[in-house]
């Protein structure tokens, strides 16, 4: 990924300025805070109820920028790793390392490089529109089923009927998460001031 930054992000705009290490440390806390509730609380969705931590993983990817939202997502996972409840399902369904390695850990990993791609989009004017801010959660929410899939059926098998359990029940949620976060980033952006992006998509 490129280092050079030619936007600034939703991030940089309301807290720029002062100790930038104290607030990055600060950020990355509060969002994995957020990644840890987000993982609890269930809404009521059709077919399944969903959660609405891939909303925060792209939509925060999107507002800190890709080193920043790498990070948190590595120090939420790390919290995991070692041994917190921060994910869906725990402590019911075990803790740490076993949890992660179980058939769910494909997407938790897939959470990290979602989470940057979001970020390094949007240091390139992506979240200044709606039609762009849905593409680049489109894609953040690509990586992480490639991920989520593929480990899936590694460990339950192929001969399962893998999409039918770890992608199609979850469909119609990340449309509904991906209209709001293409609604809602842009709006801050206008909120903010910032002006609108050449193309107007």
């Amino acid at each position: 990924m490129s280092a050079m930054v030619t936007h600034p992000t939703i991030t940089d705009r309301l807290a720029g300025g002062g100790n930038a290490r104290l607030r990055n440390i600060s950020l990355a806390i509060a969002g994995s805070l957020a990644l840890w509730v987000s993982a609890k609380v269930q809404v009521p969705f059709y077919p399944v109820p969903i959660t609405m931590q891939t909303f925060v993983v792209l939509a925060m990817g999107m507002a800190f920028g890709w080193r920043l939202a790498a990070a948190t997502v590595a120090l939420y996972l790390a919290q995991g790793a070692m041994g917190l409840p921060v994910f869906a399902g725990t402590p019911e369904k075990g803790l740490g390392l076993a949890y992660m390695m179980g058939p769910t850990g494909g997407y938790l990993l897939g959470m990290l490089p979602a989470a940057a791609l979001c970020g390094w989009l949007a240091e390139r004017g992506w979240d200044r529109s709606v039609v762009r801010t849905a593409l680049a959660m489109i894609a953040g929410n690509v990586v992480i089923y490639a991920f989520g899939v593929t480990w899936l059926g590694a460990v339950i098998g192929w001969d399962k009927p893998v999409l039918q359990l770890g992608l199609y029940p979850f469909l119609y949620g990340d449309l509904a998460k991906l209209a709001l976060a293409a609604c809602a980033l842009p709006l801050a952006w206008k909120l903010l001031g910032a002006q609108p992006s050449g193309s107007g998509l």
